[in-house]
């Protein structure tokens, strides 16, 4: 389990991105049975000549206790910087984040709402709320921060993930629409997503499959089985091994 560090980290929204040498600019995308990883928070460190001296300790507390794996003694540093500093966004951005990695989601979603309130259109603030309230499984308020962020960033990304929580929360007419919108997206074919293969191995396959997938059970939760099964079986003839077709078109043919 990572530790907030002083660093510049990459994004991701949802775990998602990594480069791969498969295609040019190719990215991968985790399964969505995964937890969804928000954007690491940057720390803009002031100069030192302008830091007080016990918030000077307090930062090198804080990344010793980060270097020696003692998350408890690196949440209580942050809390003593907030308390110095109330007006920091960014320490209490990384206290909300220490808090999403050790899996402390009601209290990452408090610290993020904190910070919304401040700046409602920041898309780290949203993301991270976001990701916050779907760990809880509160899917409705995690999708309204996912479409103002969509909103705000129009990213390929966040739109996949709202077409998968809209089919979770049965709103299909919607989800539908949306996965129509993703398929045109030109930047589509710059992703991989990873799912397990026929023989149960991870592996990467084109965003597209997932998302054909998507509209598939869309069209079968909807009562639409004879469109559903077309777009299952395409998706086998494309790639046999598209696990998740396969055992969706079998499901759909015990029915």
């Amino acid at each position: 389990m990572r530790l907030v560090k002083w660093v510049v980290l990459f994004i991701m929204l949802f775990g998602w991105v990594d480069a791969s040498a498969q295609r040019k600019k190719k990215n991968t995308i985790e399964n969505e049975e995964k937890p969804a990883e928000v954007t690491p928070p940057v720390e803009a460190k002031p100069a030192a000549k302008t830091i007080d001296p016990l918030l000077q300790h307090f930062y090198k507390k804080y990344a010793l206790a980060s270097r020696w794996n003692d998350p408890q003694v690196a949440k209580d540093v942050l809390y003593d910087m907030i308390a110095m500093n109330p007006e920091s966004d960014s320490i209490i951005f990384n206290l909300a984040y220490f808090y999403y990695e050790n899996r402390q989601y009601a209290s990452a979603t408090l610290v993020s709402q904190e910070l919304l309130a401040r700046d409602a259109k920041n898309l780290d603030y949203l993301e991270l709320s976001a990701a916050s309230f779907e760990a809880l499984g509160i899917l409705d308020r995690s999708l309204q921060n996912y479409e103002t962020l969509y909103l705000l960033s129009n990213s390929t990304l966040t739109l996949y993930k709202i077409a998968f929580m809209q089919f979770d929360l049965k709103r299909y007419e919607e989800s539908l629409t949306n996965v129509d919108i993703l398929l045109s997206k030109p930047d589509i074919e710059t992703y991989d997503i990873g799912f397990n293969d026929s023989n149960n191995k991870q592996k990467d396959f084109p965003m597209k499959l997932a998302i054909l997938n998507l509209k598939g059970l869309n069209l079968q939760a909807k009562g639409d089985k004879a469109g559903a099964k077309k777009i299952f079986e395409d998706i086998i003839k494309e790639t046999p091994d598209f696990q998740p077709a396969i055992s969706n078109l079998a499901e759909l043919n015990k029915g």
